[in-house]
């Protein structure tokens, strides 16, 4: 009780520690680009080629232990997706906070050429989101609502 007490407590506060371990010297600690940035930047710690309309698991040589109640988002780089076409596919990745595995980004190439990655660049970024415990509770009838069931494009909006 105590334990999940401290938990609790340490997931209310507004600055969190990730432990990592790097799998060689030469891998960046994921870092923030600007002291207002929202995500920290992961890099590839491998050169390779994305081919055109293809993907690719690109290794960073990162091992984090992600704080309880917590994950990590992982998302595109608009500058890539922007002047190249690359994407992460699954996006948002989801890295929970269990998983002590190698952090590992899909990158997709939307464009028709070939993508050049080298050791050291910046491949995606990295999002620390709170986790929230979830009851799911059985009901018989939802409220109603002005949308009610009407699905995608059904709210007028572009």
């Amino acid at each position: 009780m105590l334990d999940e007490l401290i938990s609790f407590l340490t997931a209310l506060r507004t600055s969190q520690t990730i432990a990592y371990k790097r799998a060689n010297e030469t891998v960046s600690a994921p870092m923030c680009a600007t002291r207002f940035s929202a995500g920290s930047d992961l890099r590839s710690n491998e050169d390779l080629i994305v081919p055109p309309h293809d993907r690719a698991l690109v290794h960073t040589g990162l091992y984090l232990k992600i704080p309880d109640r917590f994950f990590l988002d992982i998302r595109p780089r608009s500058g890539l997706a922007l002047k190249h076409g690359i994407t992460v596919l699954n996006t948002p990745a989801t890295i929970d906070a269990d998983y002590r595995g190698e952090i590992m980004v899909l990158l997709f190439n939307t464009s028709d050429v070939p993508f050049t990655i080298h050791r050291g660049d910046r491949i995606a970024q990295a999002l620390l989101m709170r986790r929230y415990d979830i009851t799911w509770k059985p009901v018989q009838t939802l409220d109603e609502t002005g949308r009610g069931v009407q699905g995608f494009g059904s709210s007028g909006l572009s």
